[in-house]
């Protein structure tokens, strides 16, 4: 029997962590969420009998077994700082598919990628304002982009069950798949000569992508020569930076034709 090589090997192991990979979601917003979300699996639910009370309706609606836990004796399995609010529940990470089923359809479509944006709180309060002002979908990468986490949906305060979230392999080949769709994609970097409106004076009815880099570090120099141009945010102060999850708001307020 031929032995396989190794990278085989490698892609099989990567799938079988993937299929046994669960998260935590906790407290009591992100918790109701995700247990009205029909698309979540839902895997194991650890309630205080108060939390039960609140969450009556959605954990009917849900069909799953909830475990009732004495408060003194709630322990689930997260960090012990987090603000649980007597509601922990186990779940598989959602699955979106890829970029052709979730960034075209609608109309001037926006997408927000980000590059090595790790915090889960800058990636949950960017989802939040993604649907707030109509993104398709938020895009980051397999390794180096936060995961999903409690923490994450917390801060996304429900958008995680209904913004798609998407971690792709590689960040310039989804700027070179979405550029393929039509899109423009754009880059958003403090020292660019352009503005966000400047930049799509005219454009604003076509697709629109913008790149966020990580706080410090900005965008990567393979992402900077990818996309279609680099742009600012027009500010009135001569210094100061914005948080990205800001920056991001921002820009995709930006961006949108009025």
């Amino acid at each position: 029997m031929s032995k396989k090589p190794k990278w085989v090997v490698e892609k099989e192991q990567a799938k079988r962590a993937a299929a046994a990979e669960t998260v935590w979601l906790f407290g009591l917003h992100a918790v109701r969420d995700a247990l009205l979300n029909p698309k979540r699996e839902k895997l194991r639910l650890m309630v205080t009998m108060n939390a039960q009370a609140k969450l009556a309706d959605a954990i009917e609606e849900s069909g799953i077994g909830a475990e009732v836990i004495d408060p003194r004796k709630f322990n689930p399995p997260i960090d012990p700082q987090s603000v649980h609010q007597g509601a922990a529940l186990e779940v598989k990470p959602l699955n979106w598919g890829g970029l052709a089923e979730n960034c075209i359809g609608r109309e001037a479509p926006r997408v927000l990628l980000l590059d090595r944006v790790t915090d889960p709180h800058n990636v949950g309060a960017i989802l939040r304002s993604a649907e707030v002002l109509g993104a398709s979908a938020v895009i980051g990468t397999r390794h180096h982009s936060a995961p999903e986490t409690g923490a994450l949906a917390k801060t996304a305060s429900g958008a995680l069950e209904r913004q798609p979230y998407l971690r792709m392999r590689n960040l310039a080949d989804s700027i070179t798949e979405l550029q393929g769709m039509g899109f423009i994609v754009l880059g958003l970097d403090g020292e660019a000569e352009q503005t966000i409106e400047s930049a799509l004076e005219g454009k604003q009815h076509l697709p629109v992508a913008l790149v966020l880099g990580a706080e410090g570090p900005g965008l990567r120099q393979k992402t900077k020569e990818t996309v279609d141009g680099l742009v600012k945010i027009d500010a009135a102060g001569g210094f100061g930076s914005l948080n990205v999850s800001n920056a991001a708001a921002i820009a995709l307020y930006a961006s949108i034709a009025r």
